[in-house]
């Protein structure tokens, strides 16, 4: 919320009184004395979800209180052993107090391909863990933006508290122009606590918000947020490809597991979606390369994922969907050419190339990245547009488990090497 309520302030949405860490201490004794309790929080810059969050917000009703939770979450850290987080101070939160509380989400949805409203009045917790029949989807036309008729059929569907209804319907379309006016491509807020104003109707107020920008819109500019809020939390290797992105091309990555054996550089959201459900915790990165990006661009990214994960790597798996503008034969030139030079700087590393594409050039492409992968003494299999992409998928994991069970140390003595920097 240190950030959130100053997005939230543009589109005049309730939420509590928040102060930062800066705060003195008689500046929270009296938001403790104007609101009775405060909710202290520590401050994360980047999202990795609730898991291990527990014990990391805490409440206080008076200032003692409040200063020793101040020292025990101001540099706490949040996450898994392979990506931790630290805190960088804490908010304190003025407490609302409600009988409802709301999830909301808008995001776009491959499904409906369209923005679409997530919303349940089972607020507070994680969506994915409320009954389907409890939540509702409900895509709308971005050009008609979000209308307060859509959001009260949602929650007549859901039968939710008639008293709730009117106020949300009031207030959640101007989510959608904070997400249309400044290049933000998803927005939650979970809770919505709706407090009793003075006349007694209620009052949504946000009590948590997180948010997912996207880095080529610059109407995010508007909202004149620190360059590094975006990019606090990112690895060597997310940060070093950021720089690499430019208006032509995507180059959205992530590190899903550090250990993982399978290598997918990814071209388009919906088969990075698709890849990253069935890899599982075997993919090392989360990818959408996509946009149709230059030859010197593709070359430097597939360097940079070369040099950092080919040598963990059981399996280059190399794949996207059937392509409308991208052209396969400038990327897979790139890629190849980022190939030859890694073994040429690093020696050869045993290594499966597993490859499903499809798109203009794509036999030209496909052609020059043989090449390549002959040349180097690969083991590959290449699938063309008529094979799906889960079927290239799971290909891609039997050559992985195959990796496992013992090709990898044949592949090392087929290249002359130790088969090292896997444990199998």
């Amino acid at each position: 919320m240190l950030y959130g309520s100053k997005l939230l302030k543009m589109i005049d949405f309730p939420h509590p009184e928040v102060l930062g860490p800066e705060a003195t201490n008689a500046e929270i004794k009296d938001l403790i004395d104007r609101h009775r309790k405060i909710v202290i929080k520590p401050v994360f810059y980047g999202a990795l979800g609730k898991k291990g969050k527990a014990g990391l917000v805490a409440s206080a009703d008076h200032l003692a209180q409040a200063l020793r939770e101040k020292e025990r979450l101001f540099f706490a850290e949040h996450g898994s052993d392979e990506r931790k987080v630290k805190a960088s101070g804490v908010t304190y939160e003025a407490f609302v107090p409600s009988e409802h509380e709301v999830y909301v989400s808008i995001s776009d949805s491959t499904r409906f391909r369209a923005p679409t409203l997530t919303i349940t009045h089972h607020g507070g917790v994680d969506v994915e863990d409320v009954d389907a029949d409890r939540v509702a989807q409900v895509p709308f036309d971005p050009l008609t933006g979000l209308k307060a008729f859509v959001i009260s059929n949602a929650l007549s569907d859901l039968k939710a508290p008639r008293q709730i209804v009117s106020p949300l319907a009031q207030y959640l379309p101007r989510l959608w122009d904070l997400v249309h006016g400044f290049g933000i491509s998803s927005l939650e807020i979970n809770p919505i606590r709706l407090g009793e104003e003075s006349a007694g109707r209620l009052l949504p107020m946000a009590c948590d918000f997180k948010c997912a920008f996207d880095r080529d819109d610059t109407r995010t500019g508007r909202l004149d947020l620190p360059a590094d809020l975006l990019s606090y939390d990112l690895s060597e290797f997310e940060a070093e490809i950021n720089k690499l992105r430019t208006h032509q091309g995507q180059s959205d990555v992530y590190v899903v597991n550090p250990g993982g054996t399978v290598l997918a550089p990814t071209f388009g959201g919906g088969a990075n979606s698709l890849v990253s459900e069935i890899l599982g915790d075997d993919a090392i990165i989360s990818s959408d390369f996509g946009g149709n990006p230059p030859y010197t661009k593709m070359r430097d990214v597939a360097r940079s994922c070369f040099s950092h994960w080919l040598m963990g790597a059981n399996v280059l798996l190399i794949i996207g969907g059937k392509s409308n503008n991208t052209d396969i034969f400038t990327t897979f030139k790139a890629m190849a050419d980022a190939l030859r030079a890694h073994f040429g700087e690093c020696g050869p590393t045993p290594l499966y190339v597993v490859v499903g594409r499809g798109g203009p050039n794509l036999v030209q492409g496909m052609a020059a990245l043989r090449d390549t992968v002959d040349e180097l003494r690969l083991p590959y299999r290449f699938f063309g547009p008529d094979s799906a992409i889960g079927e290239v998928v799971n290909y891609a994991r039997e050559a992985d488990q195959w990796m496992k069970n013992g090709g990898r140390e044949l592949v090392a003595r087929s290249l002359g090497v130790e088969p090292v920097g896997i444990d199998a």
